[in-house]
């Protein structure tokens, strides 16, 4: 489907320390370090993300800046807690336009063959890495859109304010096939956050981060070590799912919970716990991913939820009724509402509900005006929940959509994931990036 193409605003960010720290690396564990985050518009094809992921569908990412470099350069970077290695768009031509020139930088290296680190192995490469003409590591990262970036493996110098981590493992990716070239050239690249023993934050050496993402102005924090915040208050928690054995269709480096039901306001979707539960393939996990934007469920939960939606909302809503409109390949589920409407009506909210937690999804984030689309004196509103089998994808997707004034904690080291419903441009201003 044609998404159409986006104005992509270049954005720079702030950064502000928390706390002071007592050395120039950041992964010292009793040190915190908050980013500013923001969400902006790009092409659908500018950021892929790891196989298996929908990102790729979708125009909105999570976005940070930082510098690269010795002297540093401005990156601005994607957020993806669904992929491993973070890369670069690199440009080696001088008297070019730069996003990223290892030329200029004085600490960067690229990773030979014979370094341990390009025999890695990460789900993020779909196929091998190789020696080029002057052995180093090749690497060539394909997605499920067709589009591909590759280049070499090499470290240089990361900072967040005046921490810097010397030695980072990236990719320097200097080509790549795109349907938008020219929008790929006003994106630097990408930052990946998963669990894999390459992602920045393995790298970094922190054991806790977390998100909090506004509603209000699309910004919100991004913070690297605990968050011991007394306004925060109590957070819930649910375990993340640990997968010793290989699977094909499992990402054992992805944050995993278990979904084991879904309710729409006080009616819980009668379906047996099995469809939420892996099958022996590895197929049907839950990923909470900051890299897709919406929430995706297997086709018979998908189509159970769609249905009592739409039962609860008879009424309310009023359905568009076009077979054929499908936003973004898999949201199915669209209403007129109109144009002169300020907020949207009264709608039920949808829980989904983990092992140990619940996350509520209510008001307008269970509907997404279709931008640009109207039908006479109303436009076109779709609900936020996808069905991943239109995808080709056989996972249960979390979207950072859902994940609104929310303040998400990743905690490593107990191994769960915990949230807590907060106002996140509230919690920019109390951290002090607020404006």
């Amino acid at each position: 489907m044609d998404l159409g193409k986006f104005v992509v605003q270049v954005l720079f960010f702030c950064f502000c320390m928390l706390v002071q720290l007592n050395s120039c690396y950041c992964s010292k564990k009793e040190s915190s370090v908050l980013l500013t985050l923001k969400a902006q518009h790009i092409s659908s094809m500018s950021i892929p993300t790891a196989p298996n992921r929908v990102a790729f569908h979708h125009n909105v990412s999570l976005t940070v800046s930082l510098t690269v470099g010795s002297p540093p350069q401005q990156v601005t970077m994607v957020l993806d807690t669904g992929s491993e290695l973070s890369w670069l768009h690199c440009n080696r031509t001088p008297n070019t336009l730069s996003l990223f020139n290892p030329q200029l930088s004085t600490s960067y290296s690229p990773v030979p063959c014979s370094s341990p680190t390009c025999r890695t192995r990460t789900r993020d490469f779909t196929v091998p890495v190789s020696c080029d003409p002057k052995n180093l590591c090749h690497a060539i990262l394909s997605y499920a859109d067709a589009s591909s970036v590759e280049g070499n493996l090499a470290t240089d110098t990361f900072a967040v304010d005046n921490s810097s981590m010397p030695g980072l493992v990236f990719g320097c990716m200097d080509s790549g096939s795109s349907s938008t070239p020219e929008e790929d050239a006003k994106t630097t690249g990408l930052i990946g956050m998963n669990r894999g023993s390459l992602s920045f934050v393995s790298q970094m050496g922190f054991r806790q981060f977390s998100y909090c993402i506004s509603g209000r102005d699309s910004s919100g924090v991004l913070l690297f070590g605990a968050a011991n915040f007394p306004w925060l208050g109590p957070l819930k928690y649910t375990p993340l799912i640990q997968m010793s054995t290989p699977l094909p269709y499992f990402d054992r480096v992805a944050y995993t919970v278990q979904l084991e039901g879904i309710k729409v306001s006080d009616t819980v979707l009668p379906l047996p716990k099995s469809v939420f539960v892996p099958d022996h393939t590895g197929a049907g996990q839950t990923m909470v991913d900051s890299g897709t934007q919406f929430t995706f469920l297997l086709g018979p939960v998908y189509t159970a939820l769609k249905n009592e939606f739409v039962k609860q909302t008879r009424g309310v809503l009023r359905l568009l009724n076009e077979p054929n409109f499908v936003f973004q390949g898999a949201m199915d589920l669209c209403y007129l509402v109109e144009l002169s409407r300020a907020t949207l009506p009264p709608l039920p909210a949808v829980a989904l509900m983990f092992q140990g937690a619940e996350m509520s999804v209510a008001g307008e984030k269970l509907l997404y005006k279709v931008p640009g689309a109207t039908r006479g004196t109303d436009g076109i509103y779709c609900f936020t929940f996808g069905n991943s089998d239109l995808l080709g994808i056989e996972a249960y997707v979390i979207g950072h959509h859902h994940q609104q004034n929310i303040w998400v904690e990743f905690d490593l080291a107990q191994s769960r994931l915990g949230w807590a419903e907060v106002r996140c441009d509230l919690a920019s201003q109390r951290l002090g990036l607020g404006h």
